[in-house]
């Protein structure tokens, strides 16, 4: 459902009317939003009460853009965003609340909406952003975009396995890590042969190893030594 859209003096858009249904259990809260879009030459087709009424509204009148709340009695907009943004020929979904929370962001972008904004918006802004979406962008609002990406820099920076494996090796004297480096497969005997020293040390060492990095066992300390294995011996 995407158009090639020339901006028109008002802030509409010449040759394509955006189509959109209104999901709200607040009949005072879709005659706002209706009033809004309308007076920027948006097409407001329909409205509905809860999530459960989206499927049968959206074959009736096929909007573009569903703007969604998220708070309703019986599906709520996420939920209602997960059932029905995937489907074959789907309007586009934006969750649009009065009070917005980081968990409630993710996971309406995560089931599927192209955009969160909040009802205290500019109006001005609340249609350019619904034009936005009805033509293949995504549209954040400025708390909902900080959530992004904040949840974004998290992630980045959580360390993967191997970096983390190497970080805890690090923790450990040059004989510990000589000691966990042959952990798997053998014996304390092997291992005592294999470095020159005693099965009581190896004892020693595997004890301060495992208290050392929090494990419960020789198995998770070869994990800790596969995972930090770069590949050429090292680590």
């Amino acid at each position: 459902m995407s158009h090639d859209p020339q901006a028109g003096p008002s802030g509409g858009y010449l040759g394509a009317v955006t189509k959109v249904l209104i999901v709200d259990d607040d009949s005072f809260a879709r005659s706002a939003i209706r009033t809004i879009l309308t007076a920027q030459g948006i097409d407001v087709v329909a409205e509905a009460e809860d999530g459960d009424e989206v499927p049968d509204a959206v074959i009736r009148h096929r909007p573009d853009v569903v703007l969604i709340d998220l708070q309703m009695r019986r599906v709520n907009g996420v939920e209602a965003i997960r059932r029905n943004a995937s489907r074959p020929g789907a309007p586009r979904f934006v969750a649009l609340t009065g009070f917005g929370t980081d968990d409630a962001v993710v996971q309406a972008l995560q089931a599927g909406a192209a955009g969160f904004l909040s009802k205290d918006d500019d109006p001005d802004d609340l249609a350019a952003r619904v034009y936005a979406v009805a033509n293949g962008r995504y549209a954040l609002g400025a708390d909902a975009m900080d959530t992004v990406v904040q949840q974004y820099t998290n992630v980045s920076r959580v360390p993967d396995k191997t970096t983390k494996a190497r970080e805890q090796l690090a923790r450990l004297t040059d004989r510990e890590r000589e000691v966990a480096a042959f952990v798997h497969g053998r014996t304390n005997g092997q291992i005592a042969r294999q470095l020159g020293i005693s099965d009581n040390t190896v004892k020693v060492h595997l004890s301060s190893i495992m208290t050392k990095l929090g494990l419960q066992g020789r198995d998770q300390i070869a994990l800790i030594v596969d995972r930090a294995d770069s590949g050429d011996g090292t680590y």
